[in-house]
């Protein structure tokens, strides 16, 4: 009679053999615990780490957090993907309302001369959100006046507010529930607007020319992001802007802020002044942000991105990504679930290095020495490039070129799904919601939309309808209804019902 022992020693041993021929022949098997009563379940498993930096990438595609519902910045979010809400008419809308009762026009000056500006231009995306029980719509416009509009009616909640001068870009509305609204002027001011008074109040401005040096002019095109009180903006004066805004509320309730410019860099370095050979560096694309960095890119081609993970300990940003595309880029960085960037490129001056990366690209800013995924050359049947600022949608990305087409690309590989030609499209920015699309013409002043439910062939149109003159601007779509601005002067109301 064999030894107990040596009975459970044999017994180890083959256990053991036939473990290690399992793990030689097959995978691993989930574990699993027995229950008190019952089969076994499997052990869960530990719940992801909490996202710690400023723009979860996971949330590309998603309104701007819980706390204001709303499309609330050009593009929606940190990350520029957020288009609206649907559901998106699928048969022809008709017209609820334009506001205002005249056509909003104002004269201004640019590199052109002065001359008459009217309606909503590049990029001009109202903000759309829930306010107090109702649906407010707050867009800049033409004539130089910020305007807060009821969604439903169209008439005026509070009095307008007025400006030096034409306001070009799309307006910011506070993320986090204060009652705030963040916009640029050609006046030469950034402005903070309160809007919980009687009318809307101005409580704090930045100048373009507050900080040094500055290049080209005092215009403010980009929409700027807050987040965790913070505000993130550039500006056509070539410097970008990272602002404390010390938000709080008065003794009576009331809204405050208490700014302090924290940081600002040039948009430029000596290197691309050299490489591009002019000095026209503004900032006019809205500023992306992505896990902990800020993307931004300049008149010149110049894309940055900055590290900002220690600003709110004190430390100041850090450059992780410098790329020149080579030639104008005032399109809208944009970044995907995966942190991958699309930069599209006008084609205007012609160079070698905007022959050689073209004028749409992918880029990877985990690579920053070299960060091209892919590149499409497209300057011979394309003169002008891309203004337009990209969808991502399902497994493409879709833009318009200043030429009139819209271009389908696959965002993996980079291919070409598909070319479709709009008569007169050129500036405006396509919005896609519930498998639609839709977007704007400036030679007739048509708003299309078409069914893009399937990415691999081109897009089918559903529907045309002419609110009013040219289109540049980009739609907002909420709760199915469209907002667009025309250069006629009006802001339009498009709804099924």
């Amino acid at each position: 009679m064999r030894p107990v022992g040596r009975r459970f020693s044999l017994l180890a041993a083959a256990l053991l053999a036939l473990a290690v021929s399992a793990c030689d022949t097959a995978p691993p098997e989930p574990a699993f615990v027995a229950a008190p009563s019952g089969p076994a379940v499997p052990v869960p498993s530990p719940a992801p780490p909490a996202f710690t930096g400023w723009s979860d990438p996971a949330l590309a595609g998603k309104p701007w957090g819980d706390k204001v519902e709303g499309l609330l910045t050009f593009r929606g979010n940190p990350t520029r993907t957020f288009y609206g809400t649907g559901p998106m008419p699928r048969g022809k809308p008709v017209q609820r309302w334009k506001f205002p009762d005249q056509p909003m026009c104002k004269e201004s000056s640019d590199e052109h001369g002065v001359r008459l500006w009217c309606g909503m231009g590049w990029t001009g995306q109202p903000a759309v959100f829930e306010r107090d029980g109702r649906t407010w719509v707050v867009f800049g416009a033409y004539d130089g006046k910020l305007h807060f509009v009821d969604g439903k009616t169209g008439r005026r909640i509070l009095p307008d507010f007025p400006t030096g001068d034409i306001i070009k870009g799309s307006v910011t509305v506070d993320p986090d529930g204060f009652p705030l609204l963040y916009s640029g002027s050609r006046d030469n001011y950034f402005r903070v607007i309160a809007m919980d008074r009687s009318k809307p109040v101005e409580l704090w401005k930045l100048s373009a020319y507050d900080v040094k040096p500055v290049m080209w002019n005092n215009d403010w095109d980009s929409s700027p992001i807050i987040i965790d009180d913070y505000l993130f903006e550039g500006g056509e004066n070539s410097q970008f802007h990272i602002v404390k805004l010390n938000r709080g509320y008065d003794a009576n309730g009331k809204v405050t802020v208490a700014p302090k410019l924290v940081w600002h860099t040039p948009g430029w370095d000596a290197q691309l002044l050299k490489d591009a050979g002019h000095d026209t560096v503004s900032i006019e694309n809205s500023v992306n942000v992505t896990g902990s960095a800020i993307y931004f890119a300049n008149s010149a081609g110049l894309v940055q991105g900055w590290d900002v993970s220690g600003l709110k300990e004190g430390r100041m940003p850090t450059r992780t990504l410098r790329f020149w595309t080579g030639d104008d880029t005032d399109a809208s960085i944009v970044s995907d679930g995966d942190g991958m960037l699309y930069v599209g490129s006008q084609y205007e001056k012609g160079n070698k290095r905007s022959k050689e990366m073209g004028q749409m690209m992918k880029l990877d800013p985990g690579k920053p020495d070299d960060p091209v995924v892919w590149k499409i050359d497209d300057h011979d049947t394309n003169p002008g490039g891309v203004y337009s600022t990209v969808a991502l949608h399902k497994d493409i990305v879709v833009w318009g070129t200043h030429t009139g087409y819209l271009v389908g690309v696959d965002r993996a590989t980079g291919a070409v799904r598909w070319r479709y030609h709009v008569a007169g499209m050129g500036h405006g920015s396509p919005v896609i919601v519930d498998d639609v699309l839709v977007i704007g013409d400036c030679s007739q002043g048509y708003l299309h939309a078409f069914d893009v439910a399937d990415t691999a062939v081109a897009p089918k149109p559903l529907w045309q309808t002419k609110p009013g003159a040219c289109i540049e601007s980009t739609p907002a779509v909420w709760d199915g209804t469209l907002y667009v601005g025309t250069r006629g002067g009006y802001l339009h109301s498009l709804a099924l019902r």
